[in-house]
């Protein structure tokens, strides 16, 4: 949602008319870069990239002060621990860091350095400049859930080399790494290759504790020496406050940030660290032309019309890298929950003299900063795009399987304007037949934006709306911010502020800003009695008038504070746990997603539905609890392009419920680029149309003719598909794979398409498509990376070989494509929501591959309930082998206490079709094929059934259509085609 600045909000009903009669007049405005920080006026990032410099530029006679005590060095289960000496000064003072090197049983290593903890008895006040500090050292409490067994067989290296220490861990002691003591550096080896390197350049750099001393004033005469001395020495100008924007952050801790220079040689692609409109490959943030000159920045913000193409913070932040070349995939997670800034570059090797042609290496060199916590970073060292995302999901959790409307279509806008508002849209999606499940309620649903409340004028009557839409198996979302507006006779901030709930200011008071509501306080979810007390709130007697089709959105939790410094909260504010707000920054939208996620799951006793919670703000584990969306958008051709390498990248990084506002949040667009952009949304995991208030209705029965139909069919191809989806979904809750992928992941070898990001594939399917995104395009290049067939999936037109192959794609055309060797479930009865599907019948596409052969899988369960981790559900594998001339059905699926059960409820559920695209041509004249199915009567095991095929016409292939097998989709079957 939109963000004004401080300065523009005075009275918030004020504001929202000037804002509408403004919009009629004006164009859109561009981000106001002027809000936001660059490196250059962030204190530490300004520090860090200086100290980088100074190394580079004197590259050879650099050597880091950061030396690794040989003496300390212990190895114990698996654990390496040691102290690390950093020399400070020309008095070379020595500081103290605890190292600890911890080798997990999945082959990763997790590094971490903290500052030397204060000893016992010290007393520490909060805010006293002079009292020793410790380090934040929390995040991994929020983010990480698993993935931390230590490995067994993890081992000291019998290879001894003088100033290093080497061990061998990993799957059959692969893996290694060497540490060399001085200066401090690591190594991280696979197969006797180097694929990660820390501080290799030496900017390693932890600014310690100091206390702050008050410099005298200089005495007459004294001016000049003291101007000479303070030239020498480190820039202490923000060390201990820092103004921007017309807010000062006072910094009691001093200097506290950590940073380190992580290498990653031979690798010329790095992918990650969202949420950027960017590229998903990403680009240089220093020197030369087509590069940022900025580093990437982590930090949830709310940023106002945000511009693409740009390294700027946006709403999100998972400081989560990988980077690939053929035959290899590497990643590191640098767990930090603080204002974090990496800037990339990339560094050519020479080509060797006798390497007869090969050409040279790129390295790709990251440079990581952030502003306040210890040094705790994770490398994972694959092989395969697959084993990062298994590994990464162990570690920080897999995507919550969602509910099955979650994955269908979501109708939003700000705001629908009443209940009975509501029900006419609902009314109106039926009347044009057009498929939808969810429906959504921007702020303007409250009584004077006071959450859990409903406006008494135009919402009278909520409990009948929700019945109205109950009866198609629709839901209904609504929206619940972290800010609570500040008024009397508000029950819910009251208890907020006498239970002392709220995030206190630096001086330990309730801390007070504005947002929607104008004057609000904030819900420290890092407190868990706020957290028991949220609980309460959404309970069906508190919040009155919902029910258990009512699911919630949180948005502005980054948290956005119109008028906090860069639109968000003071970084000197403090949490429970006595934290500033500095360290916590990017994990603070978590928490309350998290304690939303909490609140729906106990709503009512024994209700056990799976939440749904929407979140604009996400750090690394966000994935566990609720799909996000990608912010305020413009309803722009580039910002449709943007979409597509967003999503991809949100999924490569472990969050792949994502999507963007279908039409753009912000414009109106054209009913070219509303058609357009609803084609695309059919291939983003969260599908959900989106507005702004000022803009006109734009529903899809809206456009009208031909507009409205070819948005239908785009909505349509959706609900069809699902199946396909669900399956997607349940894999990326059990592998951590993405739901969307982009073509490395799924063709790791094939080096030219490395940088393709306007392109998916859905999940395992083998499903291919390229959305139009440009105005007036009626054809697309899309690139195939392999040499098998590749089938469009409405007419079956051939795609042979490797490259580019153009594909005509008028406006009402989708281009999406079939690889050979994939089956694809569907479901092909147009209903009103998915809920009416449950117990439609399936459709399998057969798609052969060059070989004869074909393969996919089908999961299914009740779509809404936990049973599924009781063994209730279905999950089949077929196989079509041309060898055998059969398309079998195999349960891949556990039992449990409920799959008995549920296998007779699904019992009814058939196949009803399976066409096979690619058909052999000997099949041309047969006209029956056997079925057979285990449990049938003796009567129905081997039966006939009719059996169609179409021969191939032109560049269209041959296909085979088996009508209605009568088996059931959760049995064992064959269909024999000899």
């Amino acid at each position: 949602m939109y963000s004004p600045t401080a300065s523009s909000l005075r009275w918030t009903g004020v504001f929202l008319l000037f804002t509408a009669f403004c919009s009629l007049f004006t164009p859109a405005v561009m981000v106001k870069h002027e809000n936001f920080k660059t490196c250059d006026q962030s204190g530490f990032c300004k520090r860090n990239r200086a100290y980088a410099d100074v190394a580079t530029e004197i590259s050879s006679n650099w050597k880091s002060p950061y030396n690794l005590d040989a003496k300390s060095i212990t190895f114990e289960d698996g654990q390496l621990s040691g102290t690390i000496l950093k020399t400070v000064g020309k008095a070379g003072e020595t500081v103290r860091l605890p190292l600890t090197v911890t080798f997990l049983e999945s082959g990763t290593a997790r590094v971490t350095v903290d500052e030397e903890k204060r000893q016992k008895g010290d007393i520490v006040l909060r805010h006293d400049s002079k009292a020793r500090k410790e380090r934040y050292n929390e995040a991994s409490k929020w983010a990480i859930v698993g993935g931390l067994k230590i490995s067994s067989g993890a081992a000291l290296s019998r290879e001894t080399e003088v100033g290093t220490t080497k061990v061998h861990y990993g799957p059959a002691g692969k893996h290694e790494a060497v540490i060399h003591h001085s200066p401090f550096s690591i190594q991280f080896k696979r197969d006797g290759e180097t694929h990660i390197k820390f501080n290799e350049r030496g900017f390693m750099n932890m600014e310690h504790w100091r206390p702050k001393i008050e410099k005298p004033e200089p005495k007459e005469g004294e001016e000049q020496a003291l101007k000479t001395a303070e030239a020498t020495d480190e820039d202490e100008s923000t060390w201990w406050d820092e103004s921007f924007g017309g807010n000062t952050d006072t910094k009691p801790r001093g200097p506290e940030s950590v940073a380190l220079d992580i290498s990653f040689p031979g690798y010329e692609h790095v992918y990650g660290i969202p949420e950027h409109a960017s590229k998903m490959a990403l680009k240089e943030t220093r020197g030369g032309d087509g590069n940022y000159n900025e580093p990437y920045r982590l930090y949830n913000a709310d940023v106002f019309e945000y511009e693409l193409d740009s390294p700027m913070t946006l709403y999100g932040s998972i400081p989560f890298m990988q980077a690939h070349r053929k035959g290899s995939t590497v990643g590191v997670f640098w767990l930090n929950a603080a204002e974090t800034w990496i800037d990339v570059t990339k560094a050519k090797s020479g080509t060797n003299p006798l390497s007869l042609g090969v050409k040279s290496a790129v390295d790709t060199q990251t440079h990581w900063t952030s502003e306040s916590g210890i040094l705790d970073v994770f490398v994972l060292l694959g092989p395969t795009p697959k084993d990062i995302s298994q590994t990464y999901g162990e570690l920080t959790g897999f995507t919550a399987l969602p509910q099955q409307f979650a994955i269908a279509y979501h109708q939003c806008r700000w705001n629908y304007v009443s209940d009975q508002d509501v029900m006419d849209v609902d009314r109106r999606f039926d009347k044009h037949k057009i498929p939808y499940d969810v429906i959504w309620l921007d702020i303007e649903y409250t009584d004077g934006k006071k959450y859990f409340t409903w406006d008494p004028l135009t919402f009278t009557d909520p409990k009948k709306m929700h019945k109205h839409l109950n009866k198609r198996e629709r839901k209904l979302v609504a929206i619940i911010d972290p800010h609570i507006k500040n008024t009397d006779k508000y029950p819910v901030v009251e208890e907020l502020k006498s239970k002392g709930l709220a995030v206190k200011n630096k001086d330990g008071n309730d801390y007070e800003g504005w947002c929607w509501p104008g004057s609000s306080y904030w819900v420290d979810c890092f407190n868990p009695a706020s957290i028991a007390w949220w609980k309460t709130l959404f309970k069906y007697d508190s919040f009155k008038g919902t029910g258990p089709n009512t699911f919630i959105w949180n948005d502005m939790n980054e948290p956005s504070v119109f008028n906090g410094p860069e639109t968000t909260m003071p970084k000197d504010n403090l949490h429970y746990g006595n934290w500033e707000h500095r360290d916590v920054h990017n994990i603070n939208g978590m928490t309350f997603h998290n304690a939303t996620y909490d609140a729906l799951l106990e709503r009512k006793k024994g209700d056990i539905r799976r939440p749904f919670a929407l979140t604009r703000s996400f750090f690394a584990g966000s994935q566990r609890i609720g799909a996000m969306w990608t912010g305020d958008n413009l309803a722009e051709w580039s910002h449709l392009a943007a979409s597509i390498p967003m999503v991809l990248n949100q999924g490569i990084s472990g969050f792949p419920f994502a999507g963007a506002d279908v039409g753009g949040f912000f414009g109106n667009p054209s009913k070219e680029l509303l058609t357009r952009w609803y084609q695309a949304g059919t291939f983003y995991p969260f599908f959900r149309g989106h507005a702004h208030i000022d803009t006109r209705r734009r529903e899809p029965y809206i456009p009208g003719s031909p507009y409205t139909e070819i948005i239908t069919q785009a909505l349509r191809l959706r609900y069809q598909l699902l199946p396909a989806w669900y399956t997607a979904f349940h894999e990326a809750s059990t592998t951590g794979a993405p739901i969307v992928r982009p073509n490395f992941y799924v063709h790791p070898e094939d080096d030219k398409g490395f940088a393709i990001d306007d392109q998916l594939y859905i999940g395992s399917t083998g499903l291919l498509a390229k959305p139009v995104v440009a105005e007036g395009a009626d054809s697309v290049s899309i690139y195939t990376a392999d040499d098998q067939p590749y089938y469009d999936y409405f007419d079956y037109t051939t795609y042979s070989g490797a490259g580019h192959h153009t594909i005509k794609a008028p406006l009402d055309k989708i281009p999406l494509l079939m690889q050979g060797g994939h089956i694809i479930p569907r479901r092909d009865r147009p209903r009103r929501s998915s809920g009416l599907m449950k117990w439609d019948p399936f459709t399998l596409v057969v798609v052969l591959d060059k070989a004869g052969n074909a393969e996919g899988t089908l999961y299914v369960d009740d779509g809404e309930t936990f049973d599924f981790e009781q063994g209730a559900y279905i999950h089949r594998h077929f196989q079509f082998d041309k060898a055998t001339k059969a398309l079998t059905s195999i349960n891949i699926g556990d039992t449990g206490a409920k799959t008995a059960a549920w296998h007779k409820t699904m019992g009814k559920v058939r196949v009803e079709r399976v066409i096979i695209v690619g058909a052999p041509s000997e099949w041309k004249g047969k006209t029956e094929v056997v079925v057979s199915e285990e449990g049938a009567k003796e009567s129905a095991r081997k039966k006939k059934v009719e059996f169609t095929f179409h021969p191939a016409l032109g560049k269209k292939a041959a296909w085979a259509v088996v009508r209605d097998p009568k088996v059931a989709v959760g049995k064992g079957w064959k269909i024999d085609f000899s």
